[in-house]
């Protein structure tokens, strides 16, 4: 899996990173089209669509940072052992779900597993490979977990078609087992490092959080007027507001502020949530018209976004090469920019659909646009903090993508107008669009990271580097 560049224990450490993490963004994307699928059978319309997609993306983004504490606490290995463990039970509890209400427990459960497995997985890199070897094995990561993300809908889609929408969450069971067996081969020097682990602020983000997404969701069907909406949703943000009070106070922080004083870091994390709320607000609309309303089956809608597939793969480790020796800020310029142009020419989608013509050319130039982004943007966030923050760091980033998406969603019938129908695709095209652009332009405005030319670090900042 890992490129012969790599020393063998770094292959062994890409291998388990990768394949740790494949289950978690395989999970995130492969339901997108299955949703016509549940909804069919469990009932619930778009509401339970958004919530099978959301109860999935609140503990997983809420918790994650909770993990990446318990990942630099208790070490990456166990942690990641713990969790893949638990991803694999949840993900039978999902098949087996008798109503969209189980589904949705199933599916928050599944989520704070996969929470404890994207930190410790990157943080193995991170800590253990520097410089331009890190960054050649971000790339490696980056492409085969983006290509989880993308091909996600394929896999989605075959099993729904042949299958059950419910073999969609089984496929997880071989990488897990696979991974278990190379953790066990993986001897690395981790003992516990005494760091103290904040449960408090870890409830605060998820319950602040989860309220505030709960009324996004379920506004379209209540109105903000209702207390069911605007109650949850001033309680979430007073949460939310107090648990970034509390990182800014604690002594041990899950979001510690202060790596948000490291350029890099803050910036890149901000093109993150834009590039990531367009990614995932693309994969949803494009899952689930095709299928509603271009009459496509889940195949071949899951079918629509291979070519980024091919293109990430193919593209992506060498991206994460050339940021690592020309610096990533050109590449994550230029990458949204290209991704947006992709995302308008998704507005030839028409009434008389042809997938050739009005489908395939968007998903090429989106995918020359992503392959160029990932890596760098990953690699220019994580190169900017030191090793023994990794967890940390990784965890924050990952927690800002997964919120990225987690909201966008949640505000899914707002941006469409309702319906999905060819008037509310075009809509969420032009967010899309308008997400990645910002994305592109934050990228150029803030991140100033090169290797030939480094950054010194302000003395008050340096033990946050």
């Amino acid at each position: 899996m890992a490129s012969s560049r790599f020393a063998p224990l770094q292959r062994l450490v890409i291998s388990v990173a990768v394949l740790a993490s494949f289950v978690t963004f395989l999970d995130g994307t492969v339901v997108t089209v299955a949703l016509p699928a549940i909804s069919r059978e469990l009932g619930g319309g778009i509401t339970t669509q958004q919530w099978v997609v959301d109860a999935y993306l609140i503990t997983l983004s809420a918790l994650i940072l909770l993990a990446g504490s318990l990942s630099d606490a208790y070490g990456r290995v166990l942690v990641m052992r713990v969790g893949l463990i638990a991803f694999g039970v949840a993900s039978i509890a999902v098949a087996a779900a008798p109503d969209p209400l189980v589904l949705i427990i199933a599916r928050a459960a599944q989520g704070a597993a996969g929470a404890l497995l994207v930190p410790s997985s990157l943080a193995l890199i991170t800590a253990t490979m520097r410089s331009d070897v890190q960054a050649r094995a971000i790339g490696v990561w980056t492409a085969f977990t983006t290509g989880a993300q993308l091909v996600g809908p394929l896999l989605g889609g075959l099993f729904v078609d042949f299958l059950s929408w419910r073999f969609v969450f089984l496929i997880n069971v071989l990488p897990i087992g696979v991974t278990l067996l190379l953790l066990a081969r993986l001897k690395l020097n981790e003992r516990p490092s005494g760091v103290r682990v904040d449960w408090v602020s870890g409830i605060l983000c998820a319950v602040g959080l989860g309220a505030v997404v709960f009324a996004l969701i379920e506004q379209p069907n209540l109105g903000w007027g209702s207390p069911a909406i605007w109650l949850p949703g001033v309680v979430g943000a007073a949460l939310f507001a107090l648990f970034l009070v509390r990182q800014q106070r604690s002594a041990a922080p899950l979001m510690p502020l202060s790596l948000f004083r490291v350029r890099d870091f803050a910036w890149g994390n901000l093109a993150t949530l834009f590039v990531y709320a367009a990614l995932s607000l693309n994969g949803f609309v494009i899952g689930v018209y095709l299928q509603q309303g271009a009459g496509l089956s889940a195949t071949a809608a899951g079918l629509a976004s291979l070519p980024m597939t091919i293109l990430m793969i193919l593209l992506s480790s060498r991206a994460g090469s050339w940021a690592g020796r020309f610096g990533p800020r050109i590449f994550m310029t230029v990458g949204p920019l290209v991704m947006a142009a992709g995302a308008v020419l998704l507005l030839l989608v028409a009434e008389d659909f042809d997938y050739w013509w009005q489908v395939l050319p968007a998903m090429i130039v989106m995918g020359l646009g992503l392959s160029l982004t990932v890596a760098p943007l990953t690699s220019a966030i994580l190169g900017a903090i030191d090793e023994s923050r990794s967890g940390i760091a990784s965890a924050v980033n990952n927690a800002v993508s997964r919120v990225a998406g987690l909201l966008v969603v949640a505000m899914l019938s707002t941006i469409i107008g309702g319906t999905l129908d060819l008037g509310g695709f075009h809509n969420a095209t032009w967010v899309t669009a308008a997400l990645l652009v910002l994305g592109g332009v934050v990228s150029w405005i803030g991140i100033r990271r090169n290797p030939a030319e480094e950054e010194p670090a302000p003395a008050a900042d340096a033990a946050d580097r």
